[in-house]
């Protein structure tokens, strides 16, 4: 599995916002993508800061949302964020929902 988090800062009072725009626009959006596993999205109690962790099924599934319907995500929260939001990608290590672990030596 493979994770992508997504980094950005709020304007100030667009958490509501922010909240209804990816629950209406940009999870539908995922969801329709091949690979989509799940969406976390993270703001902290001010509201000026969020982070998303999109899980996919491989890294392939992630770079080929990346390049395409991102930009139209970027398009759909550009109002409500400060500067560039920052991407990261990850692979899985452990998850307990997905039940992913560590491998075990025998």
């Amino acid at each position: 599995m493979y994770a992508r988090r997504v980094s950005l800062n709020l304007k100030p009072n667009s958490t509501a916002e922010f909240t209804q725009r990816l629950e209406k626009e940009v999870i539908p959006m995922l969801r329709k993508q091949k690979g989509f596993q799940d969406e976390i999205t993270f703001v902290v109690p001010a509201g000026t800061e969020a982070f998303g962790v999109s899980l996919w099924d491989n890294k392939e599934s992630a770079d080929a949302y990346n390049r395409g319907p991102y930009a139209d995500v970027t398009k759909i929260l550009e109002k409500l964020v400060v500067g560039t939001p920052r991407v990261d990608t990850y692979e899985v290590s452990n998850s307990t929902f997905h039940k992913i672990g560590a491998a075990v030596a025998a």
